[in-house]
């Protein structure tokens, strides 16, 4: 497929009901008829009342081989949700909620022993518990309770469904079968007890499956728990190697710090820094207010806000676009003087920016000034010199991970017949047609409440003008494939999912799926650290007992300000209450793949006594093999981001101001090169970040993009 294809979208009709907001606003639940308790389900041997006749205690911790059994056949599950939907759809609206309760009467409670946290349904604002387990014959058998008589009866109704089922047959069920049994469901949230339950039931099914055909559970993804009292527990070796920089050396902090004041040097850093730097950084900030770790659209403003505060240097712990940027804002904000460092003295490039500077990008471009009018949209992970000659070329804007479909649905708004050419990441290219094509089948009230000035009949039109460029991704985010995807299924469907926007389509659609019942969020870096940190407030507002898992879907350097952030709420709410026993654990979603492997014939570097304990080890590789690495081509940390170390940015501020030129290979390019059209890079190449800065502040596109749009760059100068 050449690079600059534009692509035709389909899309399965089974798709989402609800389309996750990127641009700030929520859809509304869809409400549709819902249900009713005193009547029996059809079986062919024996019967079943909807509200749960039988009692039973705790199912087997454990689940038994699970083998087909026709010892009594029972109606299949969807069968008996459509009935329970006809039932409630019966009902006047006033009744339906007497009947939810009624369901909630008729369930048995649970046993203390059973209402503990490792039984929690995750993404439910009540408590809800749930057991699973399948009977010798061959049958999944459930149990649930909860705190709340609402949520119970939600409980009442999916056992008396689902229990007696076979577990292929409670897989059949689909979240859109439950869409009917929005009872009383004035919020959202108890919307989410359905599929949330629900998707409980199936990966229990899923492990009975597992059982009956001899297969044993695979090794969990490695992961970080925080405990209440800040305390960190490592499970894995990937999740070890992190850990270790969380309790960072006293000693080193001192350095740094003093070295930051003596010569005031502020520092901006990338979330995907080595865990060692960002450790450090960390704990130095509470003594040097000058440091700010964030995504890269942040860093040049703390930069200019350090440099106003009396800064005389800028560290830039980033890429070399993100160092170049900064300088590049510096210079236009009237702070020539100061300076800005990277740290390395080789190029540190990015897989996404050397993909924008390609020709077959330039190719992809030409396309575009042959189809007016036409907006090139590009991502801020770029070189300044990239957008400054792709700006020449068609008119430019850029765009991050958070606010790119709110600036594609404003400019087709805006300019009639548009052509809008996204690049250069292919995965949130496709992402961002798949959230389009899911938006055709919602309403229009649910479409206007994600962009006011479109409806069905807009976002139908508008597709097959939405083009992207298909050769670009990030290294990082490329490893979030079918292997990482087809585990999540089976072993983490009931976790909180977090999926950078620039993952695969099948991480895309699955956090999009987790993020309907809540239990989801796609977006930018800085989206994923609010949704930890959401979810993580409202456990400590209900002060219960609970354990948060949340996989981790995007670079694992995130795991430190993710620490940082949880044990802050730990610590702000320690005094105000007696605390509850909560704990966050992190996933690293890390493909089999990305761990290098060596045997003992490898092992003749460990001392003799340990090699000969040795088998095989898993090993995390340093830097310069490429940590975390896939042979596929991603990786679950960024190789370019761990060449900013912890030595690097010692030496250079220990050495600033350097006056014998021996740190001029760690200084930021200031861009003197001009476009072909004899402009200075750095000015057109700011002008589309200055153009993102204008649609942020008002919503709208800029006067002068959009004259640039319409009569081309050439009817008003750049």
């Amino acid at each position: 497929m050449s690079p600059h294809h534009t692509t035709s979208i389909s899309m399965d009709t089974s798709t989402l009901a609800a389309v996750a907001s990127f641009v700030a606003f929520s859809t509304k639940p869809r409400l549709l008829p819902p249900l009713n308790p005193s009547r029996t389900l059809p079986r062919t041997r024996g019967s079943l009342a909807v509200c749960c006749s039988h009692s039973h205690a705790s199912p087997p911790p454990s689940p038994l081989p699970c083998t087909a059994s026709d010892e009594e056949e029972v109606a299949p599950p969807r069968l008996r949700l459509r009935l329970l939907a006809e039932e409630f759809g019966a009902l006047p609206d006033a009744d339906r909620a007497r009947r939810l309760l009624a369901y909630a009467a008729a369930l048995p409670r649970l046993p203390q022993a059973d209402r503990v946290a490792a039984n929690r349904v995750m993404g439910c604002v009540a408590q809800v518990w749930l057991l699973g387990s399948c009977d010798r014959s061959g049958r999944m058998r459930f149990a649930a309770d909860s705190d709340s008589e609402l949520s119970r009866g939600y409980c009442s109704c999916l056992v008396s469904a689902l229990d007696g089922a076979g577990p292929e047959e409670v897989l059949d069920v689909d979240p859109a079968d439950l869409a009917p049994l929005g009872v009383a469901a004035g919020a959202r949230s108890r919307v989410n007890t359905w599929h949330n339950v629900l998707v409980g039931m199936q990966k229990r099914a899923r492990a009975a499956i597992a059982a009956r055909e001899g297969r044993r559970p695979g090794e969990p993804f490695p992961s970080l728990v925080i405990g209440r009292d800040g305390a960190v527990r490592a499970q894995g070796s990937y999740a070890e190697a992190k850990a270790k920089f969380l309790s960072p050396d006293q000693s080193k902090i001192s350095e740094l710090v003093n070295a930051l004041r003596e010569k005031q040097i502020g520092i901006v850093a990338h979330f995907y820094m080595d865990p060692e730097v960002q450790g450090i950084l960390t704990a130095a900030k509470r003594q040097w207010p000058h440091i700010h770790i964030s995504d890269s659209l942040v860093m040049a403003d703390s930069a200019v806000q350090m440099a106003e505060s009396g800064c005389k240097y800028i560290a830039v712990l980033g890429v070399d676009f993100m160092s170049e940027n900064v300088r590049a804002i510096l210079d236009q904000a009237g702070f020539t003087q100061v300076g800005v460092y990277r740290m390395s003295s080789e190029q540190i490039g990015c897989s996404l920016a050397d993909a924008a500077s390609s020709s077959a990008y330039t190719h992809f471009l030409k396309t575009a000034s042959r189809s007016p009018p036409s907006l090139h949209v590009i991502y801020i992970n770029t070189s300044l010199e990239t957008k400054a000659h792709t700006h020449e070329l068609v008119p430019t804007i850029t765009c991050t991970s958070s606010n790119v479909v709110a600036t594609i649905l404003q400019a087709f708004a805006e300019i009639p017949d548009l052509n809008v050419w996204y690049g250069p990441d292919s995965y949130m290219g496709a992402n961002i047609a798949d959230l389009f094509k899911r938006m055709t089948i919602m309403s229009d009230e649910e479409i206007t409440e994600i962009h006011p000035d479109h409806n069905r009949k807009t976002i139908s039109s508008l597709l097959q003008r939405l083009h992207y460029y298909q050769n670009g991704n990030c290294i990082v985010h490329d490893m979030f494939g079918h292997e990482v995807v087809e585990k999540i299924k089976e072993e983490y469907c009931d976790a909180f999912l977090t999926a950078h926007f620039e993952v695969p389509g099948e991480m895309f659609s699955l956090s999009m799926e987790a993020k309907t019942r809540g239990m989801g969020v796609v977006g930018s870096t800085q989206n994923i650290l609010d949704f930890i940190k959401y979810h993580l407030k409202q456990a400590l507002d209900r002060n219960v007992d609970d354990h948060l898992q949340f996989v981790l879907g995007t670079e694992s350097g995130m795991i430190t300000s993710i620490v940082a952030a949880v044990r802050q709420l730990f610590d702000s709410y320690e005094s105000s209450k007696e605390g509850a026993s909560i704990e966050v654990e992190i996933v690293f979603p890390v493909s089999s793949d990305a761990i290098s492997k060596t045997s003992i014939d490898d092992s003749h570097h460990f001392g003799s006594s340990v090699a000969n304990d040795l088998e095989q080890i898993n090993i995390v590789p340093g830097v310069f093999s490429g940590e975390g690495c896939s042979i596929h081509g991603g990786c679950a940390s960024c190789p370019y981001m761990k060449m900013n170390s912890l030595e690097s940015l010692l030496k250079i501020c220990q050495q600033l101001p350097g006056e014998d030129n021996s740190l001029s290979v760690y200084q930021a390019s200031r861009l003197n090169a001009k476009t072909s059209l004899g402009k200075l890079v750095a000015e057109v190449g700011c002008e589309p970040i200055l153009h993102m800065r204008h649609f942020q502040a008002t919503k709208r596109l800029p006067d002068k993009l959009v004259h640039q749009v319409i009569h081309g760059n050439g009817g008003e100068p750049l």
